[in-house]
Formats: C-alpha cells, sequence, structure tokens
C-alpha cells in the first residue's frame, strides 16, 4: 500500500511538472506573439530598432483599425489571465505581471479616446520627414523603402483628418494654444516646388555607396512622389486644419475639461507614476519638494554673497551675458566638451556599461522653437544606429551654460543612454522588456542621474551648482503645475508664473515646459516620484550596509532588471540587499 501511494505521489510530481513546463512554453509563445504582433502594427517602432521588414510602412491610424488593435490586446490580456502565474518559475513570473501591467494599461487607456486628438506640438504628421533621423539610411533598398513610406503620406494625412474629424464631433479636442503653435511648423510643407521640401533634404547628398545612377534614380522618384503625393497631402491638411479644427480647438487647457477629464487624469497620473498616489497627493509632495529645494538654492546664492533677495537672483541668471553663447557653433561645442568629460569618469560609478556608443546632435531646425532644451533617442537594437543626445541650439541667448552639466547626465551619460542601452544589451529577457519601459523608472533614473554629476567632477562652479539644482526643483515644480493644470484648475499663466518664481529657467524654456505639460498630462509627474524612490532605496541601502555599501553593485542591481515599476523595483532591491547583508 505505502509503495503504491508513492508512486501515486511521484506521478503527481510527474504530472506537475508537466504542467509547470507547458505553462511556461505556454508564456512564451504569447510573448513571442505578442511582440511580432507589436512590431507588425508598430512598423516605425520595428524600424527605429533595425528591424527592416516593415521599412515601407506607416501604422494604420484608422478608426477601424485602432478598435481592432484594442480588440486584439483585450485577447491577448485574457489570454494572459488564462495562464496561471503560480505555475510559472519565479522569473517568469515577473515576467507574467510586467506583461499584464502593460496590457492592462493599454485597454484601460482605450476608453478615454485619446487618439481622437492626433496632432501634436512637439511633431508630428505635420513633419514626418523627421522619422529618417531615426531610420537607417545607408543603401538604395533603405531609401527606396523610405520612398514607399513617402508615397503613402496621403493616407497617414487622411486618417489623422478622420481621427480629427471624430474627436472634434465629440468634444475631445487639443487646447488652442498648442494647435496655434502646429500652425507655423505644418507651413513650413507649404513649399512652391519639389526640391524645395523637408522631404528632399536626405535626398541631396545621398551616401558614396550608392552608384550615381543609382543616386540620380533616386532623387527623380523622390521629386515625383514629393510632387504628386507630399505636397497634394499637406495641402489638403493645412486647408483643414486651418479653417475647421484650429478654429474649433478648445480654450481650456486642462485634462479635466475634457469628458470624463478628471478620471482620466487619474488614470495617467497612476499609470506614469505606477503608484496608486492620488492628483492632490502629487500635488502637496510637490509643494514639499519645492519648499526644501529652495532652501537649498538660497544656500548656494548666500554662498555667492549675492546682495539681493531670491527673484533678482533669478533675473541676474536670465539676463546676464555670462552665462550665455552668443552662437549656436560655441553651444553645440560645449555640449560635446561636457560629454567627452563625463564618459572616462563613468567607472567610478558602474560595474557595467553599455557597448553601444552615442552621439550628440543638433535638434532639428523645423521642430526646435517649439520643443524642450534636449531629449534622448535609443539605439537601434541591430546596432546599425547609436544612441542619439539631441540639443537645442535655438536661441543660444536663451540656453544657460549652468544647466549644461546636468543636461548632459541626465539625456546621455549616466542617464538616459547608458540605461536604455543597457536595458537593450539585457541577455535572457523576453523583447518586450529589452525595448519597452516605464517611464517612472526611466525618467526617475535620468533625474537621479543628475546627482551622480557630483561623484563624476561637475558641478565644481556655484552657478553649475545651482544648475542643478534648478534642474532638480524643475522637476518638483511639474508636480505642482501639471495637477494644477489638469485636476485643480490652474491656468496657463498660473502655471508660468509658478514657474518662474522658483526656479532659474528662461521663460522662453518655461513656456515650452508648460506646453509640453499641457500637451502630454501626467508624464511630468514620474520623474520626481521616480527619483524618490530611487533614493529612498540608495539611502536605505547604505544605512545597513554601511562601510560595504558598493555604490557599483548598487547601480548595477537597480539596472540589471531593465525599467521596471516601482513597487517591483523595491522588491528587486530589497531582494538584492538582503543577499548584501
Amino acid at each position: 500500500m505505502k509503495t503504491l501511494r508513492i508512486a501515486a505521489a511521484a506521478a503527481l510530481l510527474v504530472l506537475s511538472a508537466a504542467g509547470h513546463a507547458a505553462a511556461v512554453d505556454d508564456f512564451k509563445a504569447l510573448l513571442d506573439e505578442h511582440w511580432e504582433w507589436t512590431l507588425s502594427n508598430s512598423p516605425l517602432l520595428a524600424s527605429s530598432l533595425g528591424d527592416r521588414r516593415y521599412n515601407d510602412r506607416w501604422e494604420d491610424q484608422s478608426l477601424a483599425a485602432i478598435e481592432r488593435r484594442h480588440d486584439e490586446t483585450a485577447e491577448f490580456l485574457r489570454r494572459v489571465y488564462a495562464i496561471e502565474r503560480a505555475s510559472l518559475p519565479e522569473a517568469e513570473q515577473l515576467n507574467y505581471e510586467l506583461f499584464r501591467r502593460q496590457l492592462q494599461d493599454d485597454v484601460d487607456s482605450h476608453k478615454f479616446s485619446g487618439y481622437l486628438m492626433p496632432f501634436f506640438h512637439r511633431g508630428g504628421v505635420q513633419s514626418l520627414e523627421n522619422v529618417t533621423t531615426r531610420l537607417p539610411l545607408t543603401s538604395a533598398q533603405d531609401y527606396d523603402d523610405w520612398l514607399a513610406r513617402m508615397s503613402k503620406i496621403d493616407e497617414v494625412i487622411e486618417q489623422h483628418i478622420d481621427l480629427a474629424e471624430a474627436g472634434r464631433k465629440r468634444d475631445i479636442m487639443a487646447p488652442q494654444v498648442l494647435m496655434q503653435r502646429v500652425a507655423p511648423q505644418l507651413a513650413l510643407q507649404l513649399v512652391d516646388s519639389a526640391e524645395q521640401s523637408p522631404f528632399y533634404r536626405i535626398f541631396v547628398d545621398l551616401p558614396d555607396a550608392i552608384p550615381a545612377t543609382e543616386q540620380e534614380r533616386l532623387q527623380s522618384e523622390a521629386l515625383a512622389i514629393i510632387d504628386k503625393t507630399v505636397l497634394p497631402a499637406y495641402q489638403k491638411l493645412a486647408r483643414y486644419f486651418g479653417d475647421t479644427y484650429l478654429p474649433a480647438a478648445r480654450a481650456s487647457i486642462g485634462q479635466s475639461a475634457l469628458p470624463n477629464g478628471s478620471a482620466w487624469y487619474e488614470f495617467l497620473a497612476r499609470s506614469f507614476t505606477t503608484t496608486r498616489m492620488t492628483p492632490d497627493e502629487i500635488h502637496r509632495l510637490g509643494l514639499e519638494e519645492v519648499k526644501r529645494i529652495r532652501g537649498e538654492m538660497q544656500q548656494v546664492i548666500d554662498e555667492l554673497e549675492f546682495a539681493g533677495s531670491f527673484q533678482e537672483f533669478l533675473d541676474f541668471l536670465r539676463t546676464d551675458s555670462q552665462f550665455y553663447f552668443d552662437n549656436p557653433d560655441d553651444l553645440y561645442e560645449a555640449y560635446l566638451a561636457t560629454s567627452k568629460r563625463i564618459d572616462p569618469e563613468l567607472v567610478k560609478l558602474f560595474g557595467v556599461l553599455p557597448r553601444m556608443p552615442y552621439g550628440v546632435k543638433p535638434i532639428p531646425d523645423s521642430i526646435a522653437p517649439d520643443t524642450t532644451t534636449a531629449y534622448y533617442s535609443r539605439p537601434a537594437a541591430d546596432g546599425s544606429r547609436a544612441g542619439i543626445y539631441w540639443v537645442n541650439l535655438y536661441k543660444p541667448e536663451v540656453r544657460p551654460k549652468y544647466e549644461i552639466e546636468v543636461l548632459s547626465v541626465h539625456e546621455a551619460m549616466p542617464g538616459h543612454h547608458l540605461q536604455i542601452a543597457l536595458q537593450q544589451e539585457l541577455g535572457d529577457m523576453p523583447q518586450f522588456r529589452r525595448f519597452l519601459g516605464f517611464t517612472a523608472f526611466v525618467e526617475g533614473w535620468g533625474l537621479y542621474s543628475e546627482r551622480l554629476g557630483y561623484d563624476l567632477g561637475l558641478y565644481e562652479d556655484p552657478y553649475s551648482r545651482f544648475g542643478q539644482l534648478t534642474y532638480d526643483m524643475w522637476r518638483a515644480v511639474r508636480l505642482v503645475v501639471d495637477t494644477g493644470m489638469h485636476y485643480r484648475g490652474w491656468t496657463r499663466q498660473q502655471a508660468i508664473d509658478f514657474f518662474k518664481d522658483n526656479a532659474a529657467k528662461t521663460e522662453h524654456d518655461i513656456v515650452n515646459e508648460i506646453d509640453r505639460y499641457i500637451a502630454m498630462p501626467g508624464q511630468a509627474l514620474a520623474y520626481k516620484i521616480g527619483q524618490l524612490k530611487i533614493l529612498r532605496l540608495r539611502e536605505r541601502a547604505e544605512r545597513r550596509l554601511g562601510d560595504k555599501f558598493d555604490v557599483r553593485a548598487f547601480h548595477d542591481a537597480l539596472l540589471g532588471g531593465g525599467a521596471l515599476p516601482l513597487d517591483i523595483l523595491e522588491q528587486r532591491m530589497d531582494a538584492w540587499l538582503a543577499t548584501q547583508t
């Protein structure tokens, strides 16, 4: 009898193991299927990662396609829930939870119909030629693929008009103050000849590796497509935008003014911060941080023995010529020099550095006046394109020298490039984790990295130290003004004034920043929330480990799992800390 019980137990173990193996296989197959679905439905993402299979396509943004993708995403989510999480090994349980959250967020966001506001003042359909900055363009085939995309621009524009019209009829409209910025960007497409089109610029000087006869063919075809398709499509868009959409754009700026807007903003706050914090709680945290950082800024002012008030010191920084370059070339050289100075110092703080390099490039002229001081774009997965730290050279007289160090550590190294490139190079990890992320982690790391500048030999000048504090204050201000405008009824001018009263950024930058927050509600909350979590995790580790604390090991552990929601990041770092004591 005992032998039978043992045999039965053994059989159950075999069946259980087989069941676990089957669940793992099913889950991995689902992840692979969804990743392929993602790439096929997001051709620009695929191209930017170096996957050339969809290089001749745009994303289908028709209303029917958007509904189809929503239904398919909901089905993927149903299939995830059909897999028993407990039957997966620990590593796969983490993948399960991250995948589930990603899908759930996508499904939950659909009901708000944000896709019915398709125009974006910081780039988009009005400047599609800038897509080429994220594409591999080295061979004749690459240019042929781009020609194929160009030949379908009329379809892209038609879909944008359809979405905008559907939004107009449902009162889901973008703020007029932002749409007024789109109009002059769109006007850049309204040229008299194909040769003058922004779309022709990349065909003027083609790579030497392309034979001369092929270059002539590509140029001839480009001119024909621009003349036949691109220019008429943009003329149609300009008529619709100027005559119909812009006059109907809403006077309000806050998300709460839209249908179901307050609930929409509450969802965005949770999604971007990966917390359960309410907008009111975030607003209060922002006010506390502003007060704390203001005290640190005052210490620097006292050290400089500046005789005036806090506001007079900010005015001094905004207006004194010693803090600005008078031409874009010198500003660009300063960005390059700072980046080169940082790179050799990174081994002090990191045991693992990315293999992929990065470059520093000027933001395209067509969008520079309406966008922020800098941003980063990830490298291609196949190594065909480095990461890019894009810097704004428009109006160098409004771009302070004391911001260059802190901006560079955030956007390039050890900020976005280090974190994102490392994540792409992680080995045994599903593709969705290598290339997608959670804003609170990604931007929280970028803001945390700004403080690492002290360890890298930066901020030796008190004005640069004030620049670092200005950037920390900038992200604290975001918590206040973003929730203020989108949830508490603040006006745009209230937000601008609060920003000006507390940070030394120039008014041009402040206005651009406020308009960014209006256009991207909730996104700006992620930076400070993520930074504070990482700082608390580091303080906890330093307190428990004392002299045994190794900052390189801490950073490697923090970055070693890729971008994570903040609650899961805390669990990961607590588990790491348990192995260190």
